[in-house]
């Protein structure tokens, strides 16, 4: 899952208070509350085995497709932008769209957006989103065994030119800016546990049995 082909906007931390002494930051709360979903979705995404035929990479487009189609929305939205200045700039929905073109499938309808209970439970969702970018290396060199590349058929899962470790580097250090509250941190990693959650009922429903 990658950003457009655009260049990534020179993300900085907002000058704010950091949360309250001795609370980890929200990456980290974040990482510990979804270790295990995040694990969960691993297994099962491999289990599948996406790279096995281009079918069943189909089958994997159409899952990418479905996820970062419901959340797209989050990406413009006006709060989570000021909060987390350039994220208009990192949906990758056209560049999964484009490897669904590539591979001569019909692109699927739009999926229905999704909706975070709150504005910190939507940061939950885009920490799952652009933290797969990080893992998406693993799945880009499978992608080469189909013939697929970065100019075609895996645009999504390609690493910007700047890197992986940078971009991700940048918006951690957003979310660790922002002042939020014991609860509000609460918010957000229920908000990235249910983010796992969409994908892996996604994933099962998209992908055939065998």
């Amino acid at each position: 899952m990658r950003p457009s082909d655009q260049e990534a906007p020179a993300m900085r931390a907002v000058t704010m208070p950091v949360t309250s002494p001795g609370q980890l930051p929200l990456s980290k709360q974040l990482k510990a509350g979804t270790r295990r979903d995040h694990d969960s979705v691993d297994t099962l995404v491999m289990q599948s085995r996406p790279f096995d035929s281009l079918e069943r990479y189909g089958c994997f487009l159409r899952l990418q497709h479905r996820f970062h189609g419901s959340i797209g929305a989050l990406y413009d939205d006006t709060e989570l932008n000021r909060l987390l200045p350039g994220l208009s700039e990192l949906p990758r929905f056209d560049a999964v769209c484009a490897d669904i073109t590539d591979l001569g499938l019909p692109l699927p309808p739009t999926p229905s957006a999704i909706a975070p209970t709150s504005i910190y439970a939507a940061l939950g969702w885009l920490y799952c989103s652009e933290g797969s970018n990080l893992g998406a290396a693993f799945l880009f060199k499978h992608t080469r065994q189909i013939g697929m590349s970065a100019e075609k058929g895996a645009r999504h899962l390609a690493a910007h030119p700047d890197g992986r470790g940078l971009h991700w580097h940048q918006f951690v250090a957003l979310l660790d800016g922002l002042a939020l509250s014991e609860s509000q941190c609460e918010e957000a990693v229920s908000g990235a546990v249910a983010a796992f959650d969409c994908y892996r009922e996604a994933l099962r429903d998209v992908f055939p049995a065998t």
